[in-house]
């Protein structure tokens, strides 16, 4: 069980990274039909916009991305903490 524990914690990790990747991308402004841009926004949207659609942005500010990282950061620790105590 420790091993699948440990995929879904790295899989996880790993959408934590697209996500702080598409923040990088609003600040650089890549080319929207770089197909690496693109797969990253497909990956992040189906958790990125519903929280832009019940979070305002503050401003210039958008947030949705910490809050995204939050949820999935409480998500995980659940799901792995639940996958380690299993045995």
């Amino acid at each position: 069980m420790a091993l699948v524990a440990s995929l879904v914690d790295w899989a996880f990790r790993l959408y934590e990274f697209l996500i702080l990747l598409r923040v990088l991308f609003s600040w650089i402004r890549p080319d929207p039909y770089n197909p690496f841009v693109r797969i990253v926004h497909q990956l992040t949207d189906p958790i990125m916009e519903p929280l832009r659609r019940v979070i305002p942005p503050m401003g210039m500010l958008d947030i949705s991305p910490i809050i995204a990282l939050i949820l999935l950061s409480i998500i995980q620790g659940l799901v792995v903490g639940f996958l380690v105590g299993v045995r």
